[in-house]
């Protein structure tokens, strides 16, 4: 995608300076940070596209910087950089507002496949008026406003979270697999690891099971399917 903004923050100047050649060498206009201030000011300044944002850095850390810029109201994408085998720092940057994670060391191409899917999703325009309503028992998605009630009650979602959520209640019923769910909702070049969906597919559940009866359901061996508790398997 030409043309398009990236914010790489990263306090190891190797992996800077790698990430900036390689980005920019496909056509992605790249501005650096090395530390958690520099990233806050830069994404006021740039206004990036995306964010490529390391975990650890020398100051307020990269989970710190993402739920800032969350709350000043920036949309636009972010991939954290994780340790190997770092699994809650993948869980706390998806809390924190994070749409996708590569762990270190990576190979580039899946950086910048994900990278791609990533922005191809926070691109996507809203749906046209007259949308969908998609309703799971007491579970109701509104396409037009982009939101969720559970009995109810709102549950606030991000884009990724909003997007998978709408493919499995569109899919009632119907089991589905994570490469199925990845290349509807993360629309990825990369055949790489699943454990995205995993996580994700987590951290939905935690937010809508707190209000009620579990909806999305494991399937093992083969995937996930969202369907009414008091329906049989």
């Amino acid at each position: 995608m030409p043309g398009e903004k990236i914010l790489v923050v990263d306090d190891e100047p190797n992996i800077l300076d790698v990430l900036a050649t390689v980005l920019g060498f496909h056509g992605f206009e790249v501005t650096t940070a090395a530390t958690g201030a520099q990233a806050m000011a830069c994404a006021e300044a740039a206004a990036p596209d995306l964010v490529v944002l390391d975990v650890m850095l020398p100051d307020m850390g990269g989970l710190e910087v993402c739920r800032s810029l969350r709350a000043r109201g920036h949309r636009f994408g972010i991939v954290f950089l994780t340790a190997r085998d770092a699994r809650q720092d993948k869980v706390s940057g998806l809390t924190y507002g994070g749409d996708d994670y590569v762990t270190k060391p990576f190979a580039l191409d899946e950086l910048l496949a994900r990278v791609r899917a990533v922005l191809r999703r926070v691109a996507q325009p809203p749906p046209p008026p007259g949308g969908e309503r998609l309703r799971v028992a007491d579970l109701e998605l509104d396409e037009d406003a982009c939101e969720v009630r559970r009995g109810g009650v709102p549950v606030r979602l991000s884009p990724t979270e909003f997007n998978l959520l709408r493919y499995l209640m569109s899919n009632r019923g119907r089991v589905l697999s994570r490469a199925q769910i990845l290349d509807a909702v993360w629309d990825y070049d990369f055949r790489g690891t699943s454990n995205v969906v995993d996580l994700y597919v987590g951290y939905l559940r935690r937010k809508l099971d707190r209000l009620g009866p579990p909806l999305i359901h494991t399937q093992r061996g083969f995937g996930y399917v969202l369907r009414d508790s008091g329906t049989a398997s």
